[in-house]
């Protein structure tokens, strides 16, 4: 038993660090800075329509082959999306983003979804 206890809480560390790194929008821990070697600006071009339509149907497949993984999880595993989604959180001092708490909203929502399915 002691052993199954460490592992718990071995994991509980290495989840909250993972976790940690996901303070403000999605992981950014600070401006994205260029390498010294590449000071040149990159220029990224513009998303035609077709990109953006063919980035939303990717996004509803992932979501749907997510929802049917969530189907097949275990209890254990659902609880752990839900608190996942829990950590998504401004860093403290920093205003929420709606679109970090609109993103753990629908986490929860996967999870919801999945529920149809079980």
């Amino acid at each position: 038993m002691p052993r199954q206890h460490s592992d718990r809480s071995s994991q509980a560390i290495q989840r909250q660090q993972a976790l940690s790194r996901w303070d403000n929008e999605g992981g950014a821990e600070g401006p994205i800075v260029a390498p010294a070697a590449n000071k040149a600006q990159v220029s990224v071009p513009e998303m035609s329509n077709a990109d953006l339509v063919a980035l939303r149907v990717r996004v509803i497949a992932l979501e749907n082959l997510l929802i049917s993984l969530l189907a097949t999880a275990s209890n254990q595993q659902l609880e752990l999306a839900r608190e996942m989604a829990g950590y998504i959180s401004p860093r403290p001092g920093f205003t929420h983003h709606p679109l970090t708490i609109h993103a753990a909203a629908h986490m929860i929502d996967l999870v919801e979804r999945s529920s149809r399915f079980r």
